[in-house]
């Protein structure tokens, strides 16, 4: 709670500071709400056979960023990777704070952050990452995830997206991704049929893909309403693996699955 206090003291802050011209020359924010059929992180399916509603706000300075992201579920359900306390009922089951610094140069761009997980279905971390990206076509973007609290593994993503005009400001905008995931904690223990629980070796695979479509239409000033479409697949055997009925990853297997929603989103 002390995290969300200090990040609530910093926004009104920044606000604040926001109405002198020289700040508000150089800060910059936005605000966007998505409505999607479930949520999903990491190919893990968090919550499905629902309503997610997740509200984002950032501000950023010469650089430096702050990020609030929420998830409510309209009513909550057990899924391969989630097991609700009190299911059937809307949550407001995670809130996490991401502050972070861009370093920019000609098409190249750096990126050093640190992110706190406030869940409630599962033990809060933080996670510390750092991300290198290319402006190119392609827009190649690979980005590296250490949790340093409660659960010790590395997570490496590459992503690749494009967005095309197509009918006045209107773009189409396409995008895939690839991860890799090592843990190297506890936590992280496979499971071993001849124990018949988790005590064989800690996960380590080709994780997460996905394909995504979306549209982003603008309907004002700086406003825009983007549908999106997203499809999730494991990438490997490991990934998707059961033993005996229970899942080879401690965290539950992943599945293809369809993600659809639409975004509303403001930038000031």
């Amino acid at each position: 709670m002390k995290k969300f206090r200090l990040f609530t003291f910093v926004m009104v802050l920044v606000l604040s500071l926001g109405g002198t011209t020289a700040f508000a020359e150089v800060v910059k924010g936005s605000a966007s709400v998505g409505v999607f059929n479930r949520y999903i992180f990491r190919g893990y399916e968090i919550g499905t056979d629902s309503i997610v509603i997740q509200p984002v706000l950032s501000i950023s300075y010469k650089g430096f960023s702050i990020t609030h992201w929420s998830n409510i579920d309209s009513t909550q359900h057990a899924t391969q990777s989630f097991s609700p306390a009190n299911g059937d009922e809307k949550s407001l089951n995670e809130t996490d704070l991401t502050l972070s610094y861009t370093y920019m140069s000609d098409k190249f761009s750096l990126t050093f952050g640190y992110i706190y997980y406030g869940t409630k279905y599962t033990d809060e971390t933080e996670e510390l990452f750092i991300s290198a990206g290319y402006d190119v076509i392609t827009k190649p973007i690979l980005t590296i995830y250490r949790d340093i609290t409660s659960y010790p593994g590395t997570y490496i993503n590459l992503s690749l997206s494009h967005s095309e005009k197509i009918y006045k400001d209107i773009t189409v905008d396409l995008g895939i991704s690839a991860s890799y995931f090592i843990g190297d904690g506890g936590y992280w223990k496979t499971y071993k049929a001849s124990a018949g629980n988790y005590t064989g070796e800690k996960y380590n695979a080709f994780h997460d893909g996905t394909v995504k479509v979306g549209f982003t239409i603008p309907v004002a000033n700086n406003l825009s309403v983007q549908p999106v479409a997203q499809y999730w697949f494991p990438l490997s055997d490991k990934a998707k693996r059961t033993v005996n009925g229970f899942s080879y990853n401690p965290n539950g297997k992943l599945d293809d699955t369809f993600v659809t929603g639409i975004n509303l989103s403001l930038s000031f």
